[in-house]
């Protein structure tokens, strides 16, 4: 739905793709604004970005690995130069441990990706957006966190305590930020249905001997609400702390998760 929510306003959104990248940019452009697409892929960026013109909104996509701080660095001068402005980031863009190699107890390196992308690279794009935040008169700055920041699994770890730091740093952020009229939140989806949770839900099943459909209707039997939601479900919260709808809130979480867990 067309809200004008965010009309003349630019926003940068990391880890584009078919899945919650794409869902999220989309969502943000039928609420009025123009895009930065981030990805490490052409491949990846290009197609939503032809989405978000067909919506009658500019889109502008730069491949970028947000581990390169000088590529974080041009993802969000092209905000600037292209666009005019930048008013909010969201930060998408995730890396996770590789759940199909067998798990003998903690291991450092396992970590050390989902780290460097999730904590490090996300906190060097946010750098490079603060000038230009502060130079508009304030703005947001969304974190796609995770539910398993309260239900981590030990094929995860890693990927749990990058978004549990990332959670952290949101917090600390939000005070130092807030005299900018900067705002910084949480988006903690639970588990979403395509792409790699499908992979692991046919993975699950494979190693059980039954379907993958099987293995998600046990899944979302643990939710109140008996559902696994989509990235165009997730996508509305979002929006909310990027719009004005949320301009007296900073450094909360929004779980999305059908109710897995309650704060």
């Amino acid at each position: 739905m067309e809200t004008g929510l965010l009309d003349g306003r630019v926003a940068i959104v990391s880890g584009i793709g078919p899945g919650m990248g794409r869902a999220i940019a989309l969502e943000l452009a039928r609420a009025g604004a123009d895009l930065v697409l981030g990805a490490r892929h052409t491949s990846s960026w290009q197609p939503v970005a032809e989405a978000v013109e067909a919506l009658g909104r500019r889109a502008v996509g730069i491949s970028t690995d947000i581990t390169d701080p000088d590529q974080c660095q041009r993802l969000v001068e092209a905000a600037a130069t292209e666009l005019g402005r930048l008013d909010v980031l969201v930060n998408n863009a995730f890396a996770e441990e590789d759940w199909h190699l067998p798990f003998h107890g903690f291991d450092p390196a396992r970590w050390r990706q989902p780290i460097d992308v999730n904590v490090f690279g996300t906190l060097s794009l946010s750098q490079a957006a603060v000038p230009h935040l502060r130079a508009a008169g304030g703005g947001s700055i969304v974190m796609i966190t995770t539910l398993s920041v309260r239900n981590p699994i030990p094929l995860l770890g890693g990927y749990a305590a990058s978004k549990r730091a990332l959670t952290t740093a949101s917090h600390v952020l939000a005070e130092e930020l807030g005299p900018y009229k900067i705002r910084v939140n949480c988006v903690a989806p639970g588990h979403i249905r395509g792409g790699s949770l499908d992979e692991y839900f046919d993975w699950i099943a494979n190693e059980r001997g039954i379907t993958p459909e099987a293995v998600a209707d046990e899944v979302a039997a643990q939710n109140p609400l008996r559902h696994l939601a989509s990235p165009e479900e997730i996508a509305p919260a979002v929006l909310f702390f990027a719009s004005d709808l949320s301009r007296v809130v900073t450094g909360q979480t929004l779980d999305v998760n059908c109710g897995r867990t309650f704060n």
